[in-house]
């Protein structure tokens, strides 16, 4: 099943930790933060629960070039992310929590940003979806023209779920199903929900207005009103569940959903294995319960040797993750690359082309830097915690002594397109993809490097 996200994306940061006495010069809590947690947000929420889950998911967005789109970046590792420019600062919400009580959220660069344009790649991506939801944040992916083009024109094809929200764009003609809330569906119909009755009216009013095949109002611990065109609306209800943070409801609705219904069932019986998935996911914890992006910290020698560090890991039950290439003029995609990959795991080994290696691959004019420096100046990032230089053309040799469980590359591709990709997974490793940052090469560097000397 391929599945494809399209939609904004933000970083969601968490600071959690216990107030136990006021501040001196103004009557608010201090919190002493002990957990930091960074994760991505909006469609990259619904991208990386839909990962989770098992699924191959590839998110269509655009990215900013900020330290926030680098941490956001992270936080989507295992999702294959096919992104435009975003020409605007990545949004940041940081939420402040003293023991499970909201203190306060901060929002920085949530203005309004301009339209952002389509790239070939994230056109070609909807394309070939099987599945698509649309989770619009209101920052201007789903009012592209291009996209609102080609989705209406799937919509006859494919399921289309769209996620709308108050700011952003209507959705187009034809979707499978819309999925508001019950103040987005007050306010995108201009009229009140105080009653079941007017419900079920604005429920009515949204399916024709937008043109959908059906709308699926969400009422919280309510469950959803479900409309379709004609037959009765129905209530379905929501199981009992103990809520104490709502946050990422309506992602995990919109998820399991567009799963569902890609799996052949009636609209009625996703909608109802959704709202009881989506109250389950709030009753296991919500977002604060998805696994924690972070690593931990192994103490080891810099210079350590690759194949001891990745057994030492191993051996406590850690995760070893590889990647390699030249890494010849070592530019900002390439430690964005790196810095993704060394989220999948408990350490990050490079495997790295000698001189000879990149001579036979790249001509006789590379490589620009050694192997020593280049070695040297990976261990000096913070993410790389092993080199494994080779000298052959391809890493398979390489890979057969590792043995790593995760092996990484950068690129617009499937996972299981990579060469290595069967050796891989002989011993039990998957490949990953994290994003290709298509304006950021070595070879634009070197032919920069040429025009002036």
């Amino acid at each position: 099943m391929r599945i494809t996200v399209v939609g904004d994306v933000l970083l969601d940061v968490d600071l959690s930790g216990e107030a136990t006495r006021l501040c001196p010069d103004a009557p608010v809590p201090v919190v002493d933060v002990s957990d930091v947690r960074r994760r991505a947000g909006g469609a990259g929420l619904v991208a990386r629960m839909l990962a989770q889950d098992g699924h191959g998911v590839t998110l269509v967005t655009v990215l900013s070039d900020d330290d926030a789109s680098l941490a956001l970046e992270g936080a989507l590792a295992g999702v294959r992310v096919v992104s435009g420019p975003s020409g605007a600062r990545t949004p940041v919400k940081t939420r402040v929590r003293a023991g499970r009580q909201p203190v306060v959220r901060v929002d920085e660069g949530c203005e309004r940003p301009e339209v952002p344009a389509a790239t070939a790649g994230m056109l070609r991506a909807l394309n070939q979806a099987e599945v698509i939801i649309v989770a619009d944040y209101g920052r201007g992916v789903a009012a592209n023209p291009e996209i609102r083009e080609l989705l209406e024109a799937r919509a006859g094809d494919i399921p289309i779920v769209w996620d709308p929200h108050p700011s952003g764009a209507a959705p187009v003609p034809g979707v499978a199903v819309v999925t508001p809330n019950l103040s987005e569906a007050a306010k995108a119909a201009d009229s009140g929900t105080a009653t079941p009755a007017a419900i079920a009216a604005v429920g009515k009013t949204l399916l024709d207005n937008w043109q959908s095949q059906a709308v699926l109002v969400t009422m919280g611990d309510q469950g959803g009103l479900l409309t379709q065109r004609h037959t009765p609306p129905v209530t379905i209800p929501a199981p009992r569940t103990e809520v104490t943070d709502p946050c990422g409801a309506g992602d995990r609705l919109a998820a399991s959903l567009a799963v569902h219904l890609a799996e052949g069932r009636s609209l009625g019986d996703a909608a109802e294995l959704a709202i009881s998935e989506a109250a389950a996911f709030l009753g296991a914890g919500g977002v604060s319960a998805l696994p924690d992006r972070h690593r931990p910290v192994w103490h080891h020698s810099r210079e350590e040797d690759a194949l001891d560090l990745a057994r030492r890991v191993r051996a406590n039950g850690g995760t070893v993750v590889a990647t390699g290439g030249c890494f010849d003029l070592l530019h900002a995609g390439h430690a964005r690359t790196l810095a993704a990959a060394r989220d999948l795991g408990d350490c990050l080994i490079v495997c790295l082309n000698s001189d000879e290696s990149v001579r036979r691959i790249k001509g006789e004019q590379r490589p620009i830097v050694s192997q020593q420096d280049r070695a040297e100046l990976l261990l000096a990032l913070e993410c790389v915690d092993a080199v494994l230089v080779f000298g052959e053309d391809t890493p398979e040799a390489c890979l057969e002594s590792l043995r790593p469980d995760v092996w990484v590359k950068g690129g617009d591709y499937r996972a299981s397109d990579l060469p290595e990709a069967s050796l891989v997974e002989s011993w039990g490793g998957r490949c990953v993809t994290v994003p290709f940052h298509q304006a950021r090469s070595t070879s634009v560097l070197a032919d920069a490097l040429a025009k002036v000397s």
